[in-house]
């Protein structure tokens, strides 16, 4: 349980975070920042890493998976462009903070999460706050959502060597992907364009993430 003192102390860092991390970075986007301000990171924490809720860089979160940095996740935000039109691909649950600032930006919000622990973590954590307009799924996220469905934005939270043909597939027209590009040690921020039917990618920046395991995406033992 967090004491009123324990909120009041996260309520400070919160804005540091917003103000130190994300706008002297370049985030810029008011609703994008204004979420940062409101969704509690510590409630997608474990308990003994909460004091470090606010600190730049990311913490785990177990079964070898981890939360990213508030940079990060606003960076992969803003490019993203949302509005409360777009129906969003997410490749990757984790903690579910990622998804909660998705799903307050776009009209809906379709997770997929490799494990079932940390996708019934998220489902909680994600009720307790009253977000509702999210679709689970257990499963291999490189072979993104099936059945057909499209996407007006994909976002990908595991590292990958190239973006998977199936989720490129699963994109709409006019749509926008953004995912971590590369090998386990060394990857690109990328965000990929579709118009016209054809695919324009632009590197943004240096990141480093999980690998993404799945058909498509790393094996378990690479």
């Amino acid at each position: 349980m967090v004491s009123f003192d324990e909120k009041d102390r996260f309520a400070v860092a919160r804005d540091s975070m917003v103000r130190e991390q994300l706008m002297a970075r370049g985030i810029s986007d008011s609703a994008v920042l204004q979420l940062f301000r409101e969704i509690r990171r510590e409630e997608f924490v474990p308990e003994k890493y909460q004091s470090q809720a606010y600190a730049d860089n990311p913490l785990p979160i177990g079964i070898g998976q981890t939360i990213s940095q508030p940079f990060i996740v606003a960076l992969m935000t803003q490019y993203l462009k949302l509005d409360k039109n777009c129906d969003v691909l997410e490749i990757g649950t984790g903690s579910g903070y990622q998804t909660a600032i998705l799903a307050k930006l776009a009209k809906k919000v379709y997770t997929v999460e490799r494990f079932n622990q940390l996708s019934e973590a998220a489902q909680a954590v994600l009720a307790r706050l009253g977000i509702e307009n999210i679709e689970y799924y257990i499963g291999d996220g490189s072979c993104g959502w099936g059945g057909g469905k499209q996407f007006d934005r994909i976002i990908i939270t595991a590292a990958i060597r190239e973006i998977p043909q199936p989720i490129i597939d699963q994109l709409c027209e006019s749509g926008i992907v953004i995912a971590p590009v590369g090998d386990e040690f060394s990857q690109d921020l990328v965000v990929c364009r579709k118009s016209g039917g054809r695919l324009t990618y632009k590197s943004v920046c240096p990141c480093r993430f999980v690998k993404l395991i799945g058909k498509y995406g790393f094996t378990e033992t690479e």
